[in-house]
């Protein structure tokens, strides 16, 4: 995995026969109250290490489009107008940056169904933000988001309810625990994997050294928990790598044991 150019909304990696570029749609501030123990109680005790944008935490909120030169995938599509303007929705102007033309993506894959993540398939203006758009991908148990103002892409929607292959190098695998239908999508090329999440974690300078802080909006938190683990454990084999919808932008990298819990190595500034 190598950087090759970035912008200030974007950042494209060579990654084998594989190009992956990281999209930047903004950040959303939440309060460290979020945060969980073990039993489910508020985190009494902020780590040092967990940095503050005056009294909240501050979550990347990053996609991800991966093509092997013909076909290409995008992972999420950040918030658009529905949540926490001004400070989000970028991921249209981060597209234009990169040069990528909305109109060849044919394939999204969603994480889960929080407004951060599905959102931006419909533009500000409501209409349709990718006009080719031909499946969206996601998981079975988080279908029910598309209604209302996701109405319009609902005959597109490709329900996951087990490990299926979305092209010859990208497999969708089900993880529920922070919604019941979120999805891990490993992306495979011939130098190793790229594991694309969207709430796996969502405070990268806490939940890799302490894996079991989980989050108070995870549906259900010890199995989002024990989803945490595994992909973790996962993640510290050779040639594995992350990209993390709410990893400091621009998301992607590497995992390693550390103590008690990971470490994480970002593979770019």
């Amino acid at each position: 995995m190598r950087l090759i150019s970035s912008g200030r909304h974007h950042a494209t990696f060579e990654f084998g026969d594989l190009q992956v570029i990281s999209l930047r749609d903004g950040y959303i501030d939440m309060p460290p109250t979020r945060l969980r123990d073990e039993n489910g109680r508020a985190l009494r005790e902020l780590p040092a290490a967990v940095p503050l944008a005056g009294d909240n935490l501050r979550l990347s909120v990053n996609a991800f489009f991966v093509t092997d030169g013909t076909r290409s995938l995008l992972i999420d599509t950040g918030a658009s107008n529905a949540w926490h303007e001004p400070t989000m929705g970028l991921i249209y102007d981060a597209l234009l940056e990169a040069g990528i033309d909305r109109a060849q993506i044919t394939d999204v894959a969603i994480t889960h169904k929080h407004q951060d993540h599905v959102s931006g398939l419909i533009a500000p203006d409501g209409s349709e933000a990718f006009t080719e758009l031909e499946r969206v991908w996601v998981g079975a148990g988080d279908t029910s988001v598309f209604t209302g103002r996701l109405e319009p892409i609902r005959d597109r929607v490709v329900p996951v309810s087990e490990k299926v292959a979305i092209n010859d190098w990208a497999t969708a695998i089900p993880t529920p625990g922070h919604t019941p239908g979120h999805t891990v999508y490993d992306i495979r090329s011939g130098t190793g994997h790229l594991l694309a999440w969207g709430d796996t974690v969502h405070v990268p300078t806490l939940q890799f050294d302490q894996p079991n802080v989980s989050w108070e909006l995870d549906g259900d938190q010890s199995q989002a928990r024990a989803a945490r683990a595994a992909l973790l454990e996962q993640l510290t084999r050779p040639n594995h790598f992350v990209a993390g919808a709410h990893l400091d932008s621009p998301g992607i990298a590497r995992v390693t044991p550390s103590a008690n819990g990971y470490a994480l190595e970002y593979l770019a500034p």
